[in-house]
């Protein structure tokens, strides 16, 4: 009994990288727990007896203004990360001049 003992325990496999970081895990469950949720509600939301959709009945004028507000967002969105990437480049080559400058 005494050779047992001297045995070191049994080595537990290391976490992969993103399970040893809390918010990864808590970010994962709840992004699991909306996604179960949006499938059990997505059969009751449309579960209307004469068909008509949440925003009333589908028509041509609905569609058009629907397709034209997506375009106008990713247009606003394209826009707005460009000039956010503008001036963090504008930061970064500032401070690589100062860098140079002080060496």
């Amino acid at each position: 009994m005494a050779h047992d003992a001297e045995r070191p325990p049994p080595r537990r496999r290391a976490a992969p990288p993103c399970a040893r970081f809390p918010p990864v895990k808590r970010t994962v469950a709840a992004l699991a727990t909306i996604w179960a949720l949006m499938l059990v509600a997505a059969p009751a939301a449309f579960a209307n007896a004469e068909g008509v959709g949440l925003a009333g009945p589908t028509t041509d004028k609905t569609v058009t203004f629907f397709c034209f507000g997506v375009m106008g967002f990713f247009v606003v969105l394209v826009v707005g990360l460009s000039l956010i990437q503008g001036r963090l480049e504008k930061r970064k080559d500032q401070r690589r001049a100062d860098l140079s400058r002080f060496n």
